[in-house]
């Protein structure tokens, strides 16, 4: 297992002003990095690369969709749309050298309909992201969707969701992640659902329940690494934190406070993996 900060504690956008914060991250003990895909072109991602393989870093990304680029949505012009973005998420993925791009691409984030899921709705859904894992592929990325809870997502909540999902796209680049701040609040049992998504596990978000330090809060943390090491999981520990920073970007993650001192969030997350990777 490898451990990884995701940037969205400082920026959703990366540049060479934030390689301070890489340097440091580094220094810590981290193995890689994880970053927001938004802004930018190739030639942008493809500078960022070239130095994170310089240090070295190891890299992994997340990507989303907006409400215009649904590939759940029953108007086909919404879908192609969204498939298209993903497809440059792809990309830029690939010109960062990045192993694994996460999110919940499977709809678009914080969009309801106002009823429950639909069979259509998660068809149309599956029908792109294959499309989606192909070309994946042929960069050698692996996607890697994520279950949402209920107050971000109706699609896809659960990691038997996510795991059904996994097994109708049917394809090698695409597997599931698990995020435990999720997984607190939506599964009945952080061990069972790891055990759920095991055979699809391809990334994971290691998030406290109040998005601060990990450790610090209510996530079954014994469990979660219990199970990590039962299941034989090989991937990236990849802390997700937030801040208000960026206000816009807090604002759109209904992020109204600092849960905990960033200092804190990433030496003594850093810290505390170590010590949950030892878990027997």
């Amino acid at each position: 297992m490898k451990i990884g900060m995701n940037m969205l504690l400082w920026t959703n956008h990366v540049t060479d002003q934030h390689y301070g914060i890489i340097d440091t991250l580094k220094e810590t003990g981290y193995d890689g990095i994880e970053l927001f895909l938004g802004e930018g072109d190739a030639k942008h991602y493809a500078k960022l690369g070239r130095h994170f393989s310089d240090i070295p870093m190891g890299v992994t990304c997340v990507a989303s969709l907006a409400p215009e680029e649904n590939i759940a949505s029953p108007d086909k012009k919404t879908r192609n749309a969204g498939l298209e973005k993903l497809k440059w998420s792809i990309d830029m993925g690939a010109a960062l050298n990045a192993e694994v791009i996460c999110g919940p691409f499977h709809s678009s984030f914080a969009f309801f309909t106002r009823q429950p899921p639909r069979e259509e709705e998660r068809q149309w859904s599956i029908e792109m992201l294959q499309k989606a894992a192909e070309y994946a592929g042929e960069a050698n990325i692996m996607l890697a969707p994520e279950a949402l809870n209920r107050f971000e997502c109706y699609l896809y909540n659960t990691m038997a969701d996510l795991k059904t999902l996994a097994e109708q796209v049917g394809h090698p680049s695409l597997g599931a992640m698990y995020d435990t701040h999720h997984g607190n609040i939506e599964e009945k049992s952080q061990t069972e659902a790891i055990k759920t998504i095991a055979p699809y596990l391809k990334h994971v978000h290691i998030s406290e329940n109040d998005r601060g330090t990990p450790g610090s809060g209510q996530v079954n943390w014994s469990d979660v690494f219990r199970t990590l090491k039962e299941i034989d999981y090989q991937g990236w520990l990849t802390i997700e934190a937030f801040s208000t920073i960026i206000p816009e970007f807090a604002n759109a993650i209904n992020v109204w406070r600092d849960y905990s001192p960033m200092e804190e969030v990433y030496s003594r997350g850093y810290s505390f993996i170590k010590k949950g990777m030892e878990y027997k």
